[in-house]
């Protein structure tokens, strides 16, 4: 295993690892959460990114470690446990039925891998202009309308110090919308065209109160699976 980044919080008793595993010779991005309780471990959960089954397009294990997010931040910079949680949640409402609407702030330099691929802020013109953007501008552009449900959402622990909440939760397609319209007036089509659902853990560095960096890792799951976390 290479670790891409651990983090420890103390007051939940969570732990975390986003790394890269190798699994008879086929490397995948994974997550790890442990919930301990008095030095027991209480709860495991784990998401593994395999290339060959995990019913993503875009999946790579060529990934390295982020400073970003061993980075303390000074305290002037540091915000609330509340408000941590208010901008990961305020990203999710941003993503859920995007409309173009914001309900987080985002830095400048905001960048976010998904499975071990940054999705924001590519230089490659070969690319779709889409990727070529940052985090605000891609869902001002409401590049997410066939994302219909964020649901089950948990924030499972936060590190003050370092700004980063640890979030779950299901991200639901049903698939309905063969064309989207962007808030420019642009016609795309869409990557869903049947209901199925994403499982996640998601990690945010969260600076001054703006989201700066996203971790995720999601596979397919069927469509409105239930949380095995959430009665």
């Amino acid at each position: 295993v290479s670790s891409l980044s651990s983090i420890d919080w103390q007051v939940t008793g969570h732990v975390a690892v986003f790394g890269v595993v190798d699994e008879t010779g086929t490397r995948a991005p994974y997550s790890t959460r442990l919930k301990v309780i008095n030095g027991t471990i209480a709860e495991v959960e784990t998401i593994i990114v395999r290339p060959q089954d995990s019913g993503i397009p875009f999946v790579t294990a060529d990934i390295k470690p982020l400073a970003v997010w061993d980075e303390v931040l000074p305290p002037a910079r540091r915000v609330s446990r509340e408000a941590m949680i208010a901008a990961a949640n305020g990203y999710f409402d941003t993503l859920q039925l995007n409309d173009g609407t914001l309900h987080v702030g985002f830095t400048d330099d905001c960048n976010r891998r998904e499975n071990g691929k940054q999705s924001t802020n590519l230089k490659d013109p070969d690319l779709d202009a889409i990727w070529r953007l940052g985090c605000a501008d891609q869902f001002r552009l409401g590049a997410y309308r066939y994302d219909d449900r964020l649901r089950d959402r948990r924030f499972l622990a936060v590190d003050e110090e370092r700004g980063i909440v640890l979030a779950g939760g299901f991200i639901d397609h049903e698939g309905r919308l063969g064309e989207i319209r962007l808030t420019d007036g642009t016609l795309r089509t869409t990557h869903f065209f049947r209901p199925h659902s994403f499982v996640l853990l998601e990690a945010f560095k969260v600076d001054g109160g703006r989201i700066r960096q996203v971790e995720a890792v999601f596979i397919t799951v069927p469509y409105n699976m239930p949380s095995p976390w959430v009665p």
